[in-house]
């Protein structure tokens, strides 16, 4: 099967190199840095590249938009498709904004952080697809399946959820580790001695849901604890925030079990 890409992002690099290694042709790769989608094109083995303007102009089967989430309604309004299926790659995104673009569109979103310098080679990679035709369905899943074992159907409103739920649980936890790295160098303290309880941390959610294994002086009531560390996050007033507003979050949240009223 033949496809083209528009975007030169992580999504792009990741899959564009899934489809090429499962023999799927890549017919061109378009955006807005010249030096960026020359180099994509050149690892997809493709001849042809250019800007946005240009992927009007070439068929293939499916035409990915794998560019940042704003982005995605200002590219769409610069194609105009007949035959090609166009897919984007958004979680947060409604398959609605494809539909003056081409007849036949769907929604291929990895639940998954791709970084380019690091492209995973495993298939155990959670997507959510959605498609507009019996046609979009069966291009989309084809490609698909070169990429991962792990496809479930989620419509927009699913989608949107299953998106914040991903951001929650991956950026913003990602965020809590570099304030957690930040207050260890300040304090000229090894980040590395809390690998350990960080490792212990995750390897809990296998085994049981975050809920149930929530600890910490919030859950426990430790006021007098509560306190003291906002007290020294006095000069990160942004990072005293964030502490109050989990710390009152976890109260709230299980307040029942703790027999608050």
């Amino acid at each position: 099967m033949t496809f083209t890409i528009i975007g030169t992002g992580n999504i792009a690099w990741f899959i564009g190199n899934r489809l090429v290694a499962a023999r799927h042709h890549c017919n061109g790769v378009f955006g807005r840095n010249e030096v960026q989608v020359k180099k994509l094109a050149e690892a997809l083995l493709c001849n042809k590249h250019g800007n946005i303007a240009a992927a009007k102009d070439t068929e293939a089967d499916v035409c990915f938009i794998a560019v940042s989430d704003d982005a995605i309604a200002e590219v769409v309004s610069k194609l105009s498709y007949k035959k090609t299926v166009l897919v984007h790659t958004a979680g947060a995104v409604n398959i609605d904004v494809l539909e003056n673009a081409s007849a036949d569109a769907a929604v291929l979103w990895p639940v998954y952080s791709i970084a380019a310098s690091s492209i995973p080679q495993h298939r155990n990679i959670p997507i959510a697809w959605e498609a507009s035709t019996p046609k979009a369905e069966k291009y989309a899943l084809s490609l698909a399946h070169a990429i991962t074992d792990i496809l479930f159907e989620a419509r927009y409103e699913q989608r949107r959820w299953l998106h914040l739920s991903a951001v929650i649980s991956n950026n913003f936890v990602n965020h809590m580790m570099a304030i957690s790295e930040r207050i260890c160098q300040e304090n000229d303290i090894p980040y590395s001695a809390l690998q350990p309880v960080i490792d212990q941390t995750f390897a809990r959610f296998k085994q049981a849901s975050p809920y149930a294994v929530q600890t910490g002086p919030a859950i426990r009531g430790d006021q007098k604890t509560i306190q003291e560390q906002v007290a020294l996050l006095q000069q990160h007033p942004e990072w005293q925030t964030v502490y109050k507003a989990i710390t009152d979050s976890i109260i709230q949240t299980h307040a029942s079990k703790n027999g608050a009223v």
